[in-house]
């Protein structure tokens, strides 16, 4: 990861300078510590002759304009009443874009804040992710030599106590984009398992499930999902003790505690198919290898649970992930099989490519049965109905808890990372009854992506819950602000604000 350090504002001498600008500053910042009259007025002459007014993502770079500097990009954060936290973000990614050959990238403070600043520093850093472990033959010139960026800051002390409550957020992030970059013949269940079990370095308690435990357990769903593959599955459980008066041990609910729901963690569920054909219902084979990323709900999950114990986060938080191939084999799950859940409850298989369902339904009440969280949110590439609906632009979700609802979109806003709520209702439910079974789990094309959110809410339990489908937010096509083109991790930082801003003692 880019390595960012902060010292105090000084005027840079060598090497590439962000500058910062609010709508109509551009004479205030061009004229920032001197750096105008050093560069004998280069800096304001090149901004005026752009138009350039500060607008929100408008950048312009001026090129050797002097004063020892190789290049100046300056990038608009939009009106001054508008200048948050996230348009810090937003304005370092696109910055630091037209810098990566650059060697040494110095960041003026503008009109930000302390913590702006330590913002535009993590857009910096998550803009700057490259998965290149597996390229062997690029030429030096097409690699990044940029290596580390210095913010300069009025108030150095601030601004370096702020970016050290990010960099763990910016690492959980990264290690979510590794995990849905991986090859699925790199990255199968046990593996992802084992990675898991690297993160107790940093506090978690890691427990792992294989095959005979699950089964031991009655995990009839997503060991049917399994079935058709050689890769065993793995169910891994994560827990952070980060309560300021959690007394140790494993979590066990609190519903005898005299602080009630206060005492009960929280509960992030992932579904995590590492590789998804679609078994015996198999998908066709035109852009079948983005199936690796089938594993970015769990993937998100266990960046979040790396995010939060980074940061020492004061609260208590379970993290599960349901980990399986799907295969076609002549062992694999039929359309027509009914399984038994961990739950008790049957299901009819109608479509074996609708199989991240199946692996949540027993996490998720596995988890509601053994941690009595205050809350469950799960996060699952779940359907293609979902990107037929909101595009690439917000993930969907649905919730049985208005309060938890609200939470969930103030932090999307916030985070960048927006989601958009959707229905649920009994009308939709109606659509999952079966002749031979207590439910089947598909419910037909029409409302798809809200049919499997009504499976799923068979098995919270009327625990409060929320199901983020973010089939059409976890891989990028194209560059964004602060994300380039592959895996986004979109997710983390939602969930690292929602805990932050509501649930941390």
């Amino acid at each position: 990861m880019l390595d960012v350090t902060v010292a105090k504002s000084a005027l840079p001498t060598s090497g590439a300078l962000v500058l910062p600008v609010a709508e109509d500053g551009g004479e205030q910042a061009a004229g920032w510590n001197g750096l105008d009259a050093a560069t004998g007025g280069a800096i304001g002459r090149a901004l005026a002759a752009a138009e350039f007014k500060g607008k929100k993502g408008q950048t312009v770079t001026i090129l050797a304009p002097g004063a020892g500097l190789s290049r100046v990009v300056a990038v608009g954060l939009g009106k001054p009443a508008e200048v948050t936290a996230l348009a810090a973000e937003e304005a370092g990614g696109q910055a630091i874009a037209s810098l990566m050959r650059e060697t040494e990238v110095a960041v003026a403070p503008g009109p930000l804040t302390a913590d702006q600043l330590a913002h535009l520093g993590l857009g910096v850093v998550l803009r700057c992710y490259r998965f290149d472990r597996y390229r062997t033959t690029e030429k030096p010139e097409d690699k990044p030599r940029l290596g580390g960026v210095r913010l300069l800051s009025a108030d150095p002390t601030a601004t370096k106590t702020a970016w050290e409550a990010l960099k763990p957020v910016a690492q959980g992030v990264f290690l979510t984009r590794d995990l849905v970059s991986e090859p699925p013949n790199v990255l199968f269940p046990e593996e992802m398992a084992e990675r898991c079990e690297d993160l107790e370095k940093l506090g978690l308690k890691v427990e792992v499930m294989g095959p005979k435990e699950l089964a031991k357990l009655g995990f009839g769903a997503l060991l049917g999902v399994s079935q058709g593959s050689a890769r065993e599955p793995r169910m891994v459980v994560m827990q952070w003790h980060g309560a300021p008066d959690h007394k140790g041990g494993d979590h066990k609910g609190g519903g005898k505690s005299k602080k009630g729901d206060k005492a009960k963690p929280i509960a992030f569920i992932g579904k995590g198919v590492t590789f998804d054909t679609g078994g015996i219902s198999i998908k066709p084979a035109a852009g079948m290898e983005d199936m690796k990323w089938d594993m970015a709900g769990a993937g998100t999950v266990i960046g979040l649970m790396a995010a939060l114990a980074g940061r020492k986060a004061r609260v208590d938080a379970v993290g599960l992930v349901g980990l399986v191939e799907n295969m076609p084999s002549g062992t694999a799950q039929r359309p027509g099989d009914v399984v038994k859940t961990y739950s008790g409850q049957t299901v009819e298989i109608i479509n074996t490519d609708a199989e991240g369902r199946m692996v949540l339904a027993d996490v998720l009440w596995y988890c509601q049965e053994r941690f009595e969280p205050r809350f469950m949110i799960d996060l699952a590439t779940l359907t293609g109905a979902m990107v037929i609906t909101l595009g690439h632009e917000m993930a969907g979700f649905f919730s049985n808890d208005d309060a938890l609802a609200g939470q969930l979109h103030a932090a999307g806003e916030a985070s960048g990372e927006k989601l958009w709520r959707m229905p649920l209702g009994e009308a939709y439910d109606k659509h999952l009854k079966s002749d031979i079974a207590d439910m089947k789990h598909v419910g037909g094309r029409p409302g798809g992506a809200i049919t499997a959110a009504q499976f799923l809410q068979r098995f919270v339990n009327g625990k409060p819950w929320a199901h983020l489908d973010i089939a059409g937010m976890a891989w990028s096509s194209k560059d964004a602000a602060v994300i380039p083109k592959g895996a986004t991790a979109y997710g983390v930082r939602l969930l690292d604000r929602l805990v932050a801003a509501n649930f941390e003692g």
